[in-house]
């Protein structure tokens, strides 16, 4: 009997993670897919796929969109968002932090963190300049293309840090290889310096900076950002670090306040 209650038990944990794998998958393509599609490109049965898309489309978690039976992320997503961040005081310091970042220095400013072995944009506010600079928020993006990444893992070993990023994540946006070892040097420079910046890799005309935000055991639990035009950052380094490390100091001691009851 007890056999019999474990299968059942190691069934639906498993259904339960390809669940999640369904919405996070639809989360990244950011478009409404066909049951047979989702399967066929998370490598996932067809019959248990369209079960679980059955199940959350009753509980409201998918919606049909599009025609043809294709699915999204449903409404019941947001109102889920919407009671985490009523409850999460942290979220509305955040907001605060990034605005006034961007009004000091009229560059772009991000609250970033790391999605599973990736790296995203969690909160952006665009800076005053005649032209855009931004993220999608929410998109996952490798870890080796961003100064937050650095800091982001930078409380690992150095083998862990290769355990952890795909080795496919080194491969950079314009299709050359970044060497894991040369990407590990800049991890341990940005974690005695407390800082990193760069020249974007992603593009060729920004300059990205990014100092951690600090958790309870110490390490970057997220990071502050700036991603500015390439002359305007590195002729404003040292007030554009200032601004970050300010910034991270006063989340660091908003996180730290005992929660409202």
């Amino acid at each position: 009997m007890d056999a019999i209650q474990d299968e059942a038990i190691g069934k639906r944990a498993r259904g339960l993670d390809r669940a999640f794998e369904i919405l996070d998958f639809l989360r990244q393509k950011r478009q409404a897919l066909k049951p047979n599609e989702i399967a066929a490109q998370i490598g996932a049965p067809r019959s248990s796929v369209y079960e679980l898309v059955n199940l959350l489309l009753s509980n409201g978690i998918l919606e049909f969109t599009g025609g043809e039976g294709r699915v999204y992320l449903g409404r019941k997503l947001y109102f889920l968002g919407a009671a985490y961040e009523n409850h999460f005081d942290f979220t509305r310091e955040c907001e605060a932090a990034l605005e006034q970042l961007a009004d000091e220095t009229r560059e772009t400013a991000q609250f970033c963190m790391l999605d599973g072995n990736k790296y995203t944009v969690v909160r952006m506010r665009e800076g005053a300049r005649p032209f855009r600079i931004s993220t999608d928020i929410g998109q996952s993006v490798p870890i080796p293309w961003t100064a937050s990444g650095r800091l982001l893992v930078a409380h690992l070993s150095d083998q862990e840090i290769l355990n952890f990023i795909p080795s496919q994540d080194f491969r950079l946006p314009n299709g050359e290889w970044l060497d894991p070892q040369s990407f590990i040097v800049e991890v341990r420079q940005a974690e005695r310096e407390g800082v990193f910046t760069f020249n974007s890799i992603v593009d060729s005309f920004t300059h990205c900076f990014a100092v951690p935000v600090r958790g309870e055991e110490g390490h970057a639990a997220a990071t502050l950002c700036l991603v500015t035009p390439r002359d305007d950052g590195i002729a404003n380094r040292e007030r554009y670090l200032d601004c970050l490390k300010k910034a991270a100091a006063g989340l660091e001691h908003a996180a730290a306040r005992p929660k409202r009851g």
